[in-house]
């Protein structure tokens, strides 16, 4: 076996790159000018069709599951690496933490969601749903479905939901950042101490996760369509989650080691077992939407066909087709390769591919549910609202977690990888 001769060692400044800063300044002009597009497309929206600002707030939507899946989904790839370990951590910790931090903005997209719910959700427009029958508003179905989930499906258990849900994410998130900061200042012979802590702490993190997780998806996304029943809907959102935030950390790292002192700490070894974990979550994802699909095709079940048949027929076949291409077929195919993966300008783009497409596979799940784009796809200057607002929302809250990524050191000096992945990658032969 042969030994390296030295190792590599890390710099003095450990702050983030002040090419950071360029980001931040390019991500609000993005958000400033898509913010523009957004209201021009909604004028015309409303002049069309009397649908822009309904299309802007569905669109809002849209982007608030994609930066609650950053913000959220950062927590909880954090709270796995506490509690699984590995190298990784070393490279991601920092970008987690940060996009953990940025959950107030998620909060404010939540707020404006919450207050134009009767808008988005018609079970929260319906008060009387027998009356509302009667009137040729809604169908039968859709009367007693409002019936039976009244007790969960109304406006003061979906306000008072989403605000416990965000108290508990915004506690693990405090308390993960604060014992971290003070990980950093304590002695490396404390280390073992700091290990187990954040582990008994991500443990139950985890659970308490995937049930709060589970009641935003359900509340925010799923009961738009308050006929759609699904066993596993919040499982779908955590490995998607997984998938789009593992995809923006992998970004975030190659970027950064441009320069130091991630250009020290990332080796070829390591940003090809990160490849290797996101090819994990892609799989994972075809096998439970597949799965799910084929269940319920296959057992021929009338009510949860329709909701399929919504965002298959009237056009929408196209967008479904596109959206296993994109979401799947296209990051499967491209991770399989190992050069790919050791190569750090073709796995971000890979990884950028992929979070277009959770952003596609949103537009697929949202704007079918309302009774006007229910297989009838068709062009509209509203519907060009799914390309701008949630791009405007994902631009400001990209400006914030760089704000979030300048405050704190990048490495972690007393974590037990470090003297490992500061080795030469032919240390060992």
């Amino acid at each position: 076996m042969a030994q390296a001769s030295h190792s590599k060692s890390l710099p003095a400044d450990l702050s983030a790159p002040p090419f950071v800063d360029g980001w931040k300044s390019r991500a609000l002009m993005v958000g400033a000018i898509f913010s523009v597009i957004a209201l021009i497309l909604a004028f015309l929206g409303q002049a069309e069709d009397g649908l822009g600002w309904d299309h802007v707030l569905r669109a809002w939507v849209l982007g608030l599951m994609v930066t609650f899946g950053f913000a959220v989904g950062g927590l909880a790839l954090l709270m796995v690496q506490y509690c699984s370990g590995g190298k990784w951590g070393l490279l991601l910790r920092r970008p987690l933490e940060a996009m953990s931090r940025t959950l107030p903005l998620v909060f404010f997209y939540w707020v404006v969601t919450a207050v134009f719910m009767k808008k988005l959700y018609l079970w929260a427009a319906i008060s009387d749903p027998r009356a509302a029958l009667d009137q040729g508003l809604i169908n039968e179905i859709q009367a007693h479905c409002i019936e039976f989930k009244r007790a969960m499906l109304n406006p003061a258990t979906f306000v008072w939901a989403g605000l416990v849900c965000f108290a508990i994410w915004a506690y693990y998130t405090w308390r993960l950042n604060f014992l971290a900061r003070k990980r950093d200042a304590d002695s490396p012979a404390n280390t073992p101490y700091w290990i187990k802590k954040f582990e008994n702490i991500s443990g139950f993190g985890i659970v308490v996760y995937a049930v709060t997780m589970t009641a935003a998806s359900i509340y925010w996304v799923m009961s738009m369509d308050v006929t759609w029943f699904s066993t596993v809907y919040g499982l779908l959102y955590l490995v998607e989650q997984g998938f789009q935030v593992l995809a923006l950390a992998i970004i975030v790292s190659l970027a950064l080691s441009k320069a130091e002192p991630y250009k020290t700490i990332l080796r070829q070894t390591e940003q090809h077992d990160l490849g290797k974990l996101t090819f994990a979550f892609v799989m994972l994802n075809i096998y439970l939407n597949f799965g799910q699909f084929l269940i319920i095709w296959s057992g021929n079940l009338p009510n949860e066909i329709s909701w399929y048949l919504d965002r298959i027929r009237g056009h929408w076949g196209v967008i479904i087709t596109l959206d296993f291409i994109f979401h799947w077929l296209i990051p499967f195919s491209m991770l399989l390769s190992r050069d790919i993966k050791r190569n750090k300008k073709r796995l971000t783009r890979v990884c950028q591919f992929m979070i277009f497409a959770v952003a596609f596979n949103q537009f697929w799940l949202i704007e079918p549910n309302f009774k006007d784009a229910a297989r009838n796809l068709h062009f509209s200057w509203g519907i060009l609202e799914y390309a701008v607002v949630p791009v405007a929302m994902t631009a400001f809250w990209v400006a914030y977690f760089c704000i979030q990524l300048k405050s704190r050191a990048l490495v972690q000096v007393n974590d037990p990888h470090l003297a490992e992945i500061l080795e030469p990658e032919h240390a060992h032969a």
